[in-house]
């Protein structure tokens, strides 16, 4: 039988030991109470919350008291992590359940305490190693994340975006989107120099992960199926950019949307080594599309991208004022164009 026993600062031996007794992890209180005192840890024991077995013995106990040994989970947020990544990872670990903690990353009450104007807490949970102990709640460990993020933000990036002129909510949509996209971490400049141009030119961005935002984890592949699915994140079938971050950006995807590579590119196709090929024009592109993309191709519904029939001419979003339209092509006008030439990025 294992338990978890919290033990508040300033308690007594005999006090700790009643708890002991009461939890069924000792037999006596008073004998484990003279045997600490034979063994000179009376006053040595550490409060907090620790997870005892029935089968420890008396020496076990009272070593773990006075090295302080709590009982806490540890796990990590990988960079990138959406919301709904990390609500099944807390889940599969037995630490939340999935349900209740997206439904605090959604919960209005808490939105409002943290400052953030959004309909989620998405972006804004720092990729990090986090400590839980018992009764620590969602909410609790939301609002930590949080406080993570922006004081690493702040520390950061702060003078940088005022003197860039950005909103915080439109740089880490982007580096959320950046995130997403690169496999190499020297790439992300070049990736946030596409966004950035195309942005300047009133291009969609047609970014493979928001297709599949709140869908499923984005794993390199995405089908037509997906380019096709009407979802106000999926950049594709919006203009500019989606109505909020995909993820959790790492501190290099932030910098990249700061610090954009200057280049001339609006496209970029994966190759199979991770790594993307640039180009500047459609044509460029195309070609590079047919080197790598070549005979990938799978039956409808399952394959992968290689040009969405999707219109691309004029979109109106830029960053600094964000709108979220969804425009579709007429079946006269997907009959005039060649599929194998739209844009991918």
């Amino acid at each position: 039988m294992v338990k978890v026993v919290d033990f508040s600062s300033g308690s007594s031996m005999k006090r700790i030991s009643e708890e002991l007794a009461q939890a069924r992890i000792i037999s006596s209180s008073s004998l484990f109470t003279i045997y600490a005192r034979l063994e000179n840890a009376d006053e040595k024991a550490k409060a907090g919350t620790y997870r005892f077995s029935d089968a420890m013995t008396p020496r076990q106990i009272l070593s773990m008291l006075e090295a302080g040994d709590v009982y806490e989970l540890r796990f990590s947020v990988p960079e990138g992590y959406s919301i709904y990544q990390i609500a099944e990872m807390l889940n599969s670990r037995g630490i939340f359940k999935k349900e209740s903690f997206l439904r605090q990353c959604f919960n209005p009450e808490i939105l409002s305490e943290l400052g953030i104007q959004a309909k989620s807490v998405e972006g804004f949970l720092c990729p990090s190693t986090y400590t839980i102990r018992p009764r620590t709640d969602e909410s609790a460990l939301i609002r930590d994340m949080v406080s993570r993020f922006r004081s690493t933000y702040k520390r950061t990036f702060g003078e940088r975006a005022r003197i860039r002129g950005l909103r915080q909510f439109e740089i880490v949509t982007l580096a959320s989107m950046i995130e997403k996209e690169a496999v190499v971490a020297e790439e992300k400049p070049l990736i946030a120099s596409v966004f950035h141009n195309r942005l300047k030119l009133k291009m969609p961005l047609q970014s493979d992960p928001t297709s599949i935002y709140g869908v499923r984890a984005f794993a390199g592949k995405i089908t037509k199926r997906d380019i096709l699915r009407d979802t106000p994140y999926n950049t594709y079938r919006i203009k500019g950019l989606p109505p909020g971050p995909i993820g959790s950006p790492s501190i290099d995807a932030i910098k990249a949307v700061l610090n954009p590579a200057k280049t001339r590119y609006l496209y970029f196709v994966a190759k199979m080594d991770g790594t993307h090929h640039f180009s500047e024009t459609l044509e460029e592109h195309n070609q590079a599309v047919l080197k790598y993309l070549k005979g990938q191709e799978q039956p409808e519904g399952s394959a992968e991208h290689s040009g969405p029939d999707l219109l691309i001419e004029e979109p109106q979003i830029l960053i600094e004022n964000p709108q979220f339209l969804i425009e579709r092509r007429s079946p006269a006008e997907r009959k005039d164009s060649n599929p194998s030439l739209k844009s991918t990025p």
